[in-house]
């Protein structure tokens, strides 16, 4: 005991003590305790104090509780202490705290049932555990499925999966698990579809073999053992099953709330079918036998749904649909059986039934027997002897017994007919090689009344864990054995004992089959003679208070069984009577049913009987006479047999708590179970011997803290551990030293985890010591200089005050004296005021009152003033009025006499003479006028007479010309139409100008209304460009937020990935074909002569260019055939093509007519004449204008076309018109590109034509001398001015496209520049946030986070000069690489120089006579005659190595084909291109089964001469395309099987990796020293058992790198394009994310700090690997998002709000599910580090519930990114080219 005297001697040390509620509770000694105390002083959890008497007569020691490190275990064995309390404490945490179900004890899985549906039985968990060892992953049901395909490698030995546990616990579900991993990973090699088959017998054994219990609502009533056949190939073939003890009672009999096997339900819920009419089935209600239990329903559950399932596994079985409605009336007609009432007699003696009972003449009707027979054998029984026989009646209780006995005899021969023929459609005609066998089997039962079901199923767990502790114990042996160490033999329980008691002679079973034969034996008899005989042994037992029970004591418990019944149910009674007439049915089903299989079958023909004359009485059937118990003991033996023979795998099943809570646990139920199953038992054998084992490198890793420096320099790591324990442990027999591990007794982990956790705690003290001591003298450093400082400016300070004090007294005495002076002055200067105030008063007095006198004096002389004026006023004023009347008066007399005397004045004539003198003049002056105009007159006159008498005489003279003209000319009627064809043009030329002036008018409107329509356009164009702007704006907001790429090219990927994953399928199919073709045509197969075609490998059909043509027969074709099955044939699709191609170069004819007649009609109308600026712009104007119609126009038909296609691919199959829809956006996008520049071709023609019908028009007028700008137009005459304007146009743009190249490039640098400084800004946020931080700490924190950063640094330092070294490394073999390149290169130079002088020497080569300056005559082909086909193919495709052109034009086999292909349409030859295309795809098609090196080679040829690509070639590229013949269907067929090579690509490189990838990413040490080692347990430790001292071989990091390095290098040399070679490496850096992450998901033992460390530090070098291969851009880095954040989550604190919030933000690319999973698996390696806890991961949960991430936990690792071809224009030439002499290619002559 040594670890009691260690550890017990000091408190803080943690113990389990039982407690009758819980078990067993956790508590902690509080008080030191010594040996040999009484009372051990305890504190429970809950701080209460407890003192535990402990003591050679009380209790034993408490059990101690294992370090916190280790809880949680997936093993159980790698627990440090090992006993029952441990056990039950990790299974709970595990199950509680990690919903972990599953969880490893030595060779046995525990299984607890979650009674909830966990995500972690799909088909990518199912991948991820097939390619792992069985103690790499996290406990699985598939783990020990791959255990058990491993384990027939090795010895090809058979193997066993033995499911057990208690009804309820999940028994079923795990079988069904196991078989359904077997039959997914390993399927059947044939079409048979067996593991589909196997999987189907589920639904039918659950129909007919499970019922509700109380305890679970599926639970198997029988044990099953099923064995999956595997062939040679480890393809499973076939299957088998084997059914015991079927529970028949529960047929007739059902407790409460428990119900009868689910097919009578399943039957009665679907009574309402047609073809059911005739069963005659109402609701299971209606039924005895299914209402028994009071209860018809399970919640959740659907019978008729089951029902349906049930029947679609019955017909993928093979059963007919006559055969199931046999099976479905025989199951009906035990209903009806049931149904039966069997009234009794008076007597009580005899009983009779009704003939008119609705339920036995369905009986009858359903199984097809006699209703007379049946109804009289119900209720009479025979009796045979030797002598004679008779008929007797039986009691009403008798009647029943026997009816319920025949019910469940005709079940239980159903349920054996049904196994029968499923083991039939299961069986094959091959060759078992080995086998799988999954049992699935009760657990150990104990009820209130045990019978003998209960007896037989602990009786069969008896043998099993017999069976179970040899195993257990054989495997310890083995394994001391292999690591070569001395063991003393192992004490465990033994139960053969138990067992004798059983089946040994005498034993229960003889005694209770004896009994039976005995013709009144009774329970109570065998009950006595069972006392009576095993009274004396151990493992029985009589109870005190009864007779008819006894008790046996199991290796789990004491159960005690009642024998009530025992005898019947041995017995199995069925009358002879009753089965005689069910063997004589109508139907043949059911008589086939009760023949015995030594009875000769009779014909359906022979329905009568013959019966002898004389009754004989018969013999009882062998299978009578055999009872329950015997038969079942020798099933049991058998089963013992096999199990014995094959390697077993143990599940047990544990039922957590009995009211089917999910995630409860009840640990009084649990431990019952726990010890029942044998769990405990394993975990006593392993603490027995040395349960604790560990490997050397993992102990010197783990204890070299322990160790001294010099030991830990030694080489010899064994010694150094062996001297290390041999030091830290004194007694040896704690330890021992095998081969490759050490093993350890229990509680010698602890002891030196708590040495190590000593060390590490003395080491942080010791560190802690020193830098608080450091701490303490800077504080007092600190305190000195602080305490100077303040005494300095303390003395100052007083100084400074006693001067003030001096300086504040002496301004004290000055202000004294001048506050008395300015107080004196101030009383002085008031006296004075008051004096000088007082005189002023008075002297003011005195003046005012003299003023008042001489005021008043003053204002009298104004009174008088004022009235004496006024008085004189008035006085003037009348008399002034008198004055004036007087004048008045006299005024007017004097004007009445002036007016008389002009009267008379004016009657006078002097007056008239007056008026007259003015009127005189004025007629002087009218008649000097009149004659004045009268000479003008005579003159005018006179000139006329002159013009008239000379226009007589001209008058004259003309008439006589006319004569004369008359005279000479005889047709005197030419004038006549010379005048009318004068007058005629006259009318023209007014017509003319009246049109000019409506012309103009027009012009002038038409003016108006175009720059009317411009200032529209404008404001248009000015609106577009801000919605332009404002899109653009929203689009880069929008893009800012939602992902870069675009919801089409999305689309197009996933249409391209469906056509690729289609055309994966299509090879594997096809490689399936060939691989069935090979089985069934074994040994040397010749090929046919004329399999050339290429609808031979390809399966594509061979169409020739004659038969595209006619599209009009192909779309009748296409309308007669419909679209799904037109699409199947390529041809016809080809043609649609073809005619679809037409249909757009008609378009764009009608375009181009279009276009001219526009023209036409805009040269009708022409402008005014403009300036030179204002031309410029209006040409510009109609040129945008222009532009953007025909850019909108267009686009608005691209976007119906576009649409259009959608919609035809949408309806069509999209599976089959994947090809067409790719070849057809190739060549949309080339059309478009086309289109483009033709586009922009016709606006410049455009611009030009309209600026020449401009120019033209405005020199009509100039010629005419109306424009002003005369030079101008003159200058302008023959359009050089436009043709230069134009040209200046052109110069424009084309600056105007290099100044926005430059602007983008500026921009780029731009950006570039703010990303810099943006990183640098983070950098200095950072940096910033760190000093925040480290000043907020406390001076201890600051040191250690000092520390710590510099820690870091220097560990950044070191890994950058690492990456360093790594560069150097490689840019070394890069240079000896290109080195040998360069070497090689030389020696075939002079190796072709030599070829090149024997060439010449040789005479018979006539054409050698070629110079090399008639080089430049060839045209680029290869001839070459039709019988050397085979060997061209040969050389360039069959046997060629990628080597031997390595140093070549890339792609020259292609380049070779393609001349050769070239030749042949030179000359027109169909046949030798057909021939040499088909034969190069069957060559290809036969190379890639092995080889991938041609998919450079095959997309050459899938580009060349494709009018899609063309436009990107040079004139002389052009000139070598094919002229003759269109190659789009073999373009097509090349395409795909660049595809498949592709896809081949990668599967072989990932094949390659896949077993790379966990061990670098996960295992290796890429950063040493930092990982750490946990103990491991059996499964890990098993796992090397068959390996040396050095260990399993592992990969490296590096060796990843390297290989990932070697598969680009390869792409390189073969000249695979940079892009594909992209492609490729972010497939695999997917498969390298998918595996690394779903390991890590499956693995609790790499979810580490540690782990995190190292994973970001690989990820980074796969990072900087990309960048130093150029391959950054391949969207690569990117696939490892998820496992750099999964890296960055283990390394995060999980303890605040805060740091959840953070998890949330950081873990974008990670699921829900897979955070909590990776937080859930969090282990800490030691003890400073601590667990996630449960309140966290809810807040990570509670945070994460508005994601919408999909429910699978893994990462498909089958993901396959759609692979797009790029094409890349080759500037090389086929007349130049060169090909090497190693090819030996003689016979190719160059044309």
């Amino acid at each position: 005991m040594l670890k009691y005297s260690i550890v017990y001697c000091s408190t803080f040390t943690r113990v389990w003590i039982p407690d009758p509620d819980e078990v067993w509770r956790a508590a902690e000694i509080s008080r030191d305790y010594k040996e040999g105390e009484a009372v051990l002083h305890l504190q429970l959890e809950d701080e209460t104090s407890l003192e535990y008497a402990v003591g050679p007569k009380a209790k034993p020691l408490p059990f101690l509780r294992n370090p916190d490190i280790l809880v949680g275990e997936n093993d159980l064995t790698a627990l440090s202490y090992l006993h029952e309390p441990a056990v039950l404490h990790n299974l709970r945490v595990r199950f509680l705290e990690s919903n972990h179900i599953y969880t490893y004890c030595g060779i046995v899985l525990v299984a607890i049932n979650p009674y909830e549906q966990l995500q972690i039985y799909g088909e990518e968990v199912i991948n991820a555990y097939s390619g792992q060892n069985m103690g790499d992953m996290d406990p699985h049901i598939f783990a020990v499925g791959r255990g058990g395909l491993q384990a027939r490698w090795p010895d090809e030995r058979n193997q066993s999966i033995i499911v057990s546990g208690e009804s309820g616990a999940g028994k079923t579900v795990s079988a069904k698990y196991a078989m359904r991993f077997f039959a997914t990973v390993w399927r059947s090699a044939n079409d048979t579809n067996v593991e589909e088959k196997v999987l189907a017998s589920s639904p039918i054994m659950e129909a007919i073999g499970n019922a509700k219990t109380t305890r679970n609502d599926n639970s198997s009533r029988f044990g099953k053992y099923i064995q999956i056949g595997f062939s040679r190939h480890y393809h499973i073939i076939g299957a088998n099953m084997r059914t015991y003890l079927l529970e028949k009672s529960r047929v007739v009999f059902q407790a409460e709330d428990e119900r009868n096997y689910h097919i009578f339900y399943q039957l009665c819920a679907s009574a309402s079918l047609p073809e059911f009419k005739d069963l005659s089935l109402t609701s299971a209600q209606d039924f005895t036998y299914t209402s028994l239990g009071e209860n018809i329903f399970i919640e959740g559950v659907n019978d008729a749904e089951d029902f349906k399932k049930t029947r679609e596994a019955f017909n993928l079985l093979g059963i007919s649909d006559s055969s199931q409605i046999s099976i479905f009336k025989v199951m009906a007609s035990i209903l009806h059986l049931g149904n039966i009432e069997i009234f009794s007699e008076r007597d009580g003696e005899s009983c009779h039934i009704s003939k008119n009972d609705p339920h036995l003449q369905s009986f009858c009707r359903l199984l097809g027997v006699e209703l007379q027979q049946m109804e009289h054998w119900l209720c009479h029984r025979k009796l045979s002897t030797t002598s004679e026989t008779y008929v007797k009646n039986m009691s009403a209780r008798q009647a029943i017994n026997a009816r319920d006995a025949l019910a469940k005899h005709i079940y239980a021969r159903m349920f054996d007919w049904i196994v029968e023929h499923i083991n039939v459609a299961l069986q094959t005609s091959s060759k078992q090689h080995s086998f799988i066998g999954v049992l699935d089997i009760y657990g150990f039962e104990t009820f209130e009344v045990n019978s003998f079901e209960q007896f037989c199923i602990n009786y069969a767990n008896e043998k099993l864990q017999q069976q179970f502790n040899s195993h257990v114990f054989k495997l310890e042996q083995e394994e001391y054995m292999k690591e070569q160490i001395p063991w003393t033999l192992i004490d465990f329980y033994d139960n053969q004992p138990c067992i004798d008691l059983i089946e040994a002679r005498l034993g229960i079973l003889d005694l209770l089959d004896e009994e039976c034969k005995v013709p009144k034996g009774t329970d109570q008899n065998w009950a006595q003679k069972l006392y009576k005989q095993h009274s004396s042994s151990a493992h029985f037992q009589k109870p005190r208070m009864s007779n008819t029970s006894f008790i046996i004591i199991h290796f789990a418990d004491k159960v005690e069984y009642q024998c009530d019944g025992f005898l019947e149910k041995n017995r199995d009674t069925v009358y002879e009577e009753q089965i005689n007439i069910l063997k004589a049915s109508q139907f043949q089903l059911v008589a086939d049913l009760f023949h015995e299989k030594d009875d000769v079958p009779t014909s359906k023909s022979s329905r009568v009987s013959v019966r002898s004359a004389k009754s004989v009485p018969k013999v009882p059937n062998k299978e009578h006479k055999k009872t329950v118990g015997h038969q079942f003991r020798s099933s049991l033996h058998l089963l013992m047999e096999t199990l014995n023979a094959t390697t077993p795998h143990y599940v047990r099943c544990i039922k957590p708590n009995d009211d089917k809570e999910a995630f409860s646990f009840d640990s009084r139920r649990a431990v019952q179970q726990l010890r029942a199953c044998g769990v405990l038992e394993t975990i006593r054998i392993s603490a027995a011997g040395y349960p604790s084992r560990w490997t050397y490198p993992d102990f010197f890793n783990r204890y070299r803290v322990l160790m001294k420096k010099s030991d830990m320099m030694s080489a010899d790591k064994k010694q150094v551990c062996k001297s290390l324990l041999e030091t830290l442990i004194k007694e040896p027999d704690m330890f021992q030293f095998g081969k490759t591990k050490i093993f350890f007794r229990a509680g010698q982990v602890a002891y030196l985890e708590k040495l190590r956790a000593d060390k590490f705690r003395s080491a942080c003290i010791k560190i802690q010591k020193t830098v608080r001591g450091w701490l303490q003298r800077v504080r007092y450093q600190k305190i000195c200089r602080a305490t100077i400082g303040l005494q300095r400016y303390g003395r100052g300070y007083l100084a400074r005050r006693y001067a003030e004090f001096l300086r504040r007294t002496r301004a004290a005495v000055i202000c004294q004296k001048q506050f008395r002076m300015v107080r004196e002055r101030r009383e002085y200067l008031r006296v004075r005021r008051a004096v000088v105030t007082i005189q002023a008063f008075s002297r003011g007095m005195f003046t005012r009152r003299v003023y008042w006198e001489f005021l008043l004096h003053h204002k009298a002389m104004i009174i008088q003033k004022n009235v004496r004026g006024w008085l004189q006023r008035r006085k003037f004023r009348r008399a002034r009025d008198a004055a004036i009347t007087i004048q008045c008066a006299f005024r007017r007399m004097r004007a009445k006499r002036q007016l008389k005397q002009l009267k008379i004045e004016a009657r006078s004539a002097e007056h008239l003479k007056k008026l007259n003198t003015g009127m005189e003049n004025k007629i002087v002056q009218l008649q000097r006028k009149m004659d004045d105009q009268s000479k003008e007159l005579r003159a005018q006159n006179e000139q006329l007479q002159t013009v008239n008498v000379s226009l007589g005489s001209e008058v004259t003279k003309l008439q006589k010309e006319l004569q004369v003209m008359r005279s000479q000319q005889e047709d005197g009627g030419r004038l006549h139409s010379l005048q009318d064809e004068l007058q005629r043009l006259q009318e023209e030329l007014q017509e003319a100008h009246g049109q000019r002036r409506t012309l103009e008018e027009e012009h002038g409107a038409e003016k108006l209304s175009l720059q009317q329509r411009v200032e529209e356009l404008e404001k248009e164009n000015s609106l577009l460009k801000s919605e332009k702007e404002e899109m653009n704006r929203r689009f880069v907001q929008q893009s800012k937020k939602e992902p870069s790429s675009e919801s089409l090219q999305q689309e197009l990927d996933g249409e391209r990935q469906r056509y690729q994953n289609l055309l994966k399928e299509f090879g594997r199919l096809e490689q399936r074909y060939d691989n069935l073709k090979e089985e069934f045509h074994p040994g040397h197969r010749r090929n046919p002569s004329n399999q050339s075609s290429l609808e031979s490998d390809s399966n594509y059909p061979s169409v020739s260019t004659s038969e595209v043509g006619d599209t009009e027969d192909s779309i009748q074709l296409v309308e007669d055939m419909g679209v799904e099955k037109a699409a199947m044939d390529i041809s016809l699709f080809m043609k649609l093509q073809k005619r679809v191609r037409e249909l757009e170069q008609e378009r764009k004819r009608l375009q181009n007519a279009v276009d001219k007649m526009e023209e036409l009609a805009k040269h009708k109308v022409g402008p005014e004449p403009k300036s030179p600026t204002s031309d410029q712009q209006a040409a510009d104007l109609i040129y945008s204008n222009l532009k953007r119609q025909e850019l909108e126009t267009e686009n608005k038909k691209l976007k119906n076309d576009l649409n259009e296609l959608r919609k035809t691919l949408a309806d069509s199959s999209a599976n089959e018109l994947q090809d067409g829809h790719t070849l057809l956006l190739s060549q949309l996008k080339a059309a478009n590109e086309e289109l483009d520049a033709r586009k922009e071709e016709v606006l410049m023609l455009k611009t030009q034509l309209v600026s020449a019908a401009e120019q033209q028009e405005r020199a009509e007028p100039a010629a005419s001398g109306t424009s002003p700008d005369h030079d101008w137009v003159y200058l302008n005459e023959d359009g050089e001015l436009g043709l230069a304007l134009q040209g200046l146009k052109q110069v424009a743009r084309l600056l105007e496209a290099q100044l926005q190249t430059q602007s983008r490039q500026h921009k780029d640098e731009l950006e570039a520049l703010h990303t810099q400084i943006e990183l640098l800004k983070d950098d200095i946020e950072k940096k910033q946030e760190i000093l925040n931080y480290t000043m907020s700490l406390s001076p201890e924190a600051q040191v250690e986070f000092s520390v710590q950063q510099e820690i870091t640094r220097l560990t950044n330092d070191n890994l950058d000069l690492k990456e360093l070294v790594e560069k150097l490394e490689k840019n070394e073999r890069k240079l000896k690489k290109q080195l040998r390149i360069y070497m090689k290169k030389v020696q075939e130079l002079e190796a072709a120089q030599a070829a090149a002088q024997n060439s010449r020497s040789r005479p018979e080569l006539s054409r050698q006579v070629t110079v090399q300056r008639k080089e430049k005559d060839f045209e680029g082909m290869l001839e070459y005659n039709q019988e050397e086909e085979a060997l061209l193919l040969k050389t360039l495709i069959t046997d060629i190595r990628p080597s031997s052109v390595a140093a070549t034009v890339p792609c020259l086999p292609a380049y070779i084909l393609f001349m050769c292909i070239r030749h042949a349409d030179y000359i027109n030859d169909d046949r030798k291109v057909e021939s040499l295309l088909t034969s190069t795809i069957n060559a290809i098609k036969k190379v890639l089964k092995v080889s991938t090196c041609l998919i450079p080679s095959v997309l050459l040829l899938t580009f060349g001469c494709s009018t899609a690509f063309m436009t990107q070639n040079s004139s002389k590229q052009n000139e070598h395309c094919l002229k003759n013949f269109d190659l789009a269907e073999y373009r097509v067929v090349l395409s795909d099987l660049s595809i498949q090579i592709y896809q081949q690509l990668i599967r072989v490189a990932e094949g390659i990796i896949q077993p790379m990838i966990v061990s670098a990413m996960l295992e290796s040490e890429s950063i040493p020293s930092l990982a750490g080692v946990k103990p491991m347990g059996y499964r890990n430790r098993s796992s090397s058992m068959d390996t040396d001292a050095d260990g399993p071989s592992s990969y490296t990091l590096q060796a990843l790198i390297r290989q990932l390095g070697h598969f680009h290098g390869t792409m390189r040399d073969h000249g695979l394009d940079p892009e594909i070679g992209g492609q490729v490496v972010r497939q695999l850096f997917h498969c390298i994310n998918a595996v690394t992450l779903n390991n890590l998901l499956l693995r609790k033992d790499v979810c580490s700090w540690s782990t995190g460390m190292q994973l970001r530090y690989n990820t980074s070098q796969m990072e900087e690997w990309l960048r130093g291969n150029n391959l950054f851009q391949s969207k690569a880095a990117a696939t490892l998002e998820p496992i750099i954040q999964a890296a960055q989550l283990l390394q995060v604190k999980k303890k605040t709000s805060q740091d959840a919030e953070a998890i949330c933000c950081l873990c974008t690319a990670l699921t829900t599910q897979q955070i909590v999973k990776i937080l859930n698996l969090y282990t800490p390696l030691n003890e400073f580090e601590e667990r996630v806890t449960v309140s966290f991961i809810r807040n990570i949960q509670n945070q994460l519930q508005e994601r919408n991430d999909p429910p699978q936990l893994l990462v498909d690792t089958k993901q396959t990114f759609p692979v797009l071809f790029p094409y890349t224009p080759s500037a090389l030439s086929l007349e130049t080219l060169h090909i090497p002499a190693q090819l030996n290619l003689h016979f190719l002559v160059r044309v």
